[in-house]
């Protein structure tokens, strides 16, 4: 078998940055647990009927808790799938993954959208986003019956929440604010799980980004490492153009650097990097982006790329790049057995397009799956409805749930949220 560093196609090699030095060898880490949920095979391109129907706005966040999927937003109504009435829901609402019911008692009034939703213990789901009742920015919430959890308390202060991970006893949360609670923290803080305080001990700081002022936008998290995605130029002070690797054993930036992403894409996106996973095994992620196109370049505009997790050094490259030709990708999920990926991408294996096909792209509108070694296209293509594009992946042992601004998924009717079964 070829080694990673070697997995780059010749299609997509001359879109890398060249390293000024050599990275330094990644020593062999030790066995972690499972970063999510591992698939053996791709998802079925038929979409289950059950999953209940978003009927305005857009689906940006999900959450698993037992077997019930928390979903987060900007809408107003949903439906179940066999029809009924239209109920009223505040940007939030939960459902049954066995059986697509929509949970009647689960009906939070939060105030404005939810971009993140993290699992929390005992029953209970946090959310995050730009609501300002009954908490401003994050809250937790009991599943049974949507009720607050006074015991939490992490108020967000001067701008919004757009990630959350929980790891054990704590939760990373990641936007654009400058205050949890009375705590100081330029938007990435480690709480809580329990009492939402803010950890003293964990002070790592994004710099401002390209577009201004620091933001996290995306996080992924297994036991000893966290990665982060967003606009910054820094972390602590070091050099980390729009993606870092924080040890979370030491407590500090991880030996891990990377320049791919310091190149500028189009002006209108000072900022393009929108979304990462984790491999189940924690060993590798996949970052997708935004930016516009930029064919034959060393740009990773309008991208997906794989990079390792425990590499260490300077100017670390990717595994393998696979290039939209122009359009931007939004979300993605690691399963082992595939990477998916969605926003409102015509293609994928497009490095020489331009708001075009090129030699050797092949259609995958709206959402795609990736080889997680080769880094090219499967042959999984059940399309979508592209829209703005997919904000939200969750894979669970049953399949991957998909979230949305559109209502057609793998040819049929399923408004903003619908899932492939795994096979």
């Amino acid at each position: 078998m070829a080694s990673r560093t070697a997995l780059v196609t010749l299609a997509t090699l001359a879109t890398l940055p060249a390293p000024a030095a050599p990275a330094r060898a990644a020593a062999t880490p030790r066995v972690l647990p499972p970063a999510g949920v591992t698939q053996p095979r791709v998802v079925s391109a038929d979409p289950v009927d059950v999953t209940p129907h978003v009927l305005d706005g857009i689906v940006t966040a999900f959450a698993l808790v037992g077997h019930t999927v928390v979903v987060g937003g900007q809408f107003t109504a949903v439906r179940e799938a066999g029809g009924g009435e239209e109920l009223p829901r505040a940007n939030i609402f939960a459902f049954d993954l066995r059986t697509g019911r929509v949970l009647p008692d689960f009906a939070p009034d939060l105030d404005g959208p939810v971009s993140a939703l993290a699992p929390g213990p005992g029953g209970t789901v946090y959310a995050g986003g730009s609501f300002t009742t009954p908490v401003r920015a994050l809250i937790r919430l009991r599943v049974r019956d949507g009720s607050p959890v006074e015991s939490f308390y992490a108020p967000v202060y001067g701008g919004d929440v757009s990630s959350l991970v929980r790891l054990g006893d704590r939760l990373y949360v990641g936007g654009d604010f400058a205050r949890v609670g009375r705590s100081p923290r330029t938007a990435l803080a480690r709480v809580d799980a329990a009492t939402g305080e803010v950890d003293p001990a964990f002070t790592v700081t994004p710099g401002d980004g390209p577009g201004g002022a620091a933001a996290i936008y995306s996080m992924a998290a297994v036991r000893d490492r966290l990665v982060v995605d967003g606009s910054f130029r820094t972390l602590d002070g070091l050099r980390r153009p729009q993606l870092g690797v924080i040890d979370l054993t030491a407590g500090r930036v991880a030996d891990w650097h990377t320049e791919a992403y310091a190149a500028n894409c189009k002006p209108d996106f000072p900022s393009y990097l929108r979304g990462l996973d984790l491999s189940p095994d924690g060993r590798y992620f996949v970052v997708v982006t935004t930016g516009g196109p930029a064919p034959r370049t060393a740009k990773l505009c309008d991208s997906a790329a794989r990079f390792e997790t425990y590499a260490r050094g300077e100017r670390i490259r990717p595994t393998w790049v696979n290039l939209t030709g122009g359009d931007s990708l939004y979300s993605v999920a690691v399963t082992g057995a595939a990477v998916y990926v969605g926003g409102h991408q015509r293609w994928l294996d497009n490095p020489l397009g331009s708001d075009s096909a090129g030699r050797g792209a092949v259609s995958r509108p709206g959402i795609g799956a990736i080889n997680p070694g080769t880094g090219r296209a499967l042959a999984w293509n059940p399309t979508r409805e592209r829209g703005i594009g997919v904000k939200a992946f969750l894979s669970v042992k049953k399949g991957l749930l998909v979230g949305s601004d559109t209502t057609e998924l793998g040819h049929e009717y399923h408004a903003r949220v619908g899932m492939f079964p795994a096979t």
